[in-house]
């Protein structure tokens, strides 16, 4: 029996999660990772539960006064979280080839009917995981905005950016747009992605902000150290599986250029 079996649910005490990348296919490298954190905080005298709330609505947890560590999206957190969590840090995944701590989006399409150009997608169907995504939603409306295009069928929400990258394999929407780092992931774990190709990129952001509450922001550089010492000490099959190669110290302005407000209506004027 491995040491997670052994654990419990944690302290009571504050709430901890991982849940933007956390697929079943890595889950156990995912578990490895939090308790090389949970190690690191020890050692700073920061206790943290045994093991990661994966029951609990993330977005609940983000407005949890208890929370001590999770990982949320950059548009949330510029709209709806920067004045009510502290901002810890930014993972860095290098194998995406953006800035540290940066990230973007891949548009796809099915690999038998690619646009060629961002205009052909007038009469294409997107799908998207929800609107309050970065990467699935405001970067290609963002994108589209500032070429002055639209794309006009009404577009499918999937709920997830897995469920968006079958969706389009499957010819129930025919692009979406997805986090390079899920979609290296889906590359990896995702048989549908096989039948897609990226025919666009995004610009880079400001990737998914590592969070903690108002309570614990005065713990929050410990918090990014031990999360950033921990990555240190994965060894390199865990290291690979999770991506994770560095973090990066973002401040709170960094991720204010994503609170713009977005052209909706004028990119996907059919949006119900």
């Amino acid at each position: 029996m491995t040491d997670l079996q052994h654990q419990t649910d944690g302290t009571g005490s504050c709430a901890v999660s991982l849940p933007m990348y956390d697929w079943p296919e890595i889950r156990e490298a995912t578990d490895r990772h939090w308790l090389a954190i949970r190690r690191q905080l020890s050692q700073r005298g920061i206790e943290a539960p045994h093991v990661l709330d994966r029951k609990s609505d993330p977005e609940h947890l983000w407005n949890n006064p208890a929370l001590l560590l999770s990982q949320t999206c950059g548009y949330p957190y510029a709209n709806m979280l920067v004045d009510k969590v502290a901002l810890v840090g930014t993972p860095a995944h290098a194998i995406t080839g953006a800035a540290p701590g940066s990230y973007f989006s891949v548009l796809v399409a099915r690999k038998t009917q690619p646009p060629e150009h961002l205009v052909d997608l007038a009469g294409k169907r997107f799908a998207y995981n929800m609107q309050h995504s970065q990467s699935g939603f405001a970067a290609p409306v963002r994108l589209l905005a500032a070429a002055g295009l639209a794309s006009l069928p009404e577009p499918l929400i999937t709920g997830a950016h897995r469920a968006s990258i079958r969706a389009v394999a499957d010819g129930k929407a025919d692009w979406a747009a997805i986090d390079a780092v899920t979609w290296e992931l889906a590359k990896r774990h995702e048989p549908a992605s096989q039948d897609l190709t990226v025919f666009a990129t995004t610009l880079e952001t400001p990737a998914l902000p590592l969070i903690t509450s108002l309570h614990h922001a005065n713990q929050a550089s410990s918090i990014a150290d031990a999360f950033e010492a921990a990555i240190t000490e994965l060894d390199e099959q865990t290291r690979d599986a999770v991506l994770i190669t560095g973090l990066t110290r973002f401040r709170a302005e960094n991720y204010a250029p994503l609170a713009a407000p977005l052209p909706v209506s004028q990119v996907f004027p059919n949006l119900a």
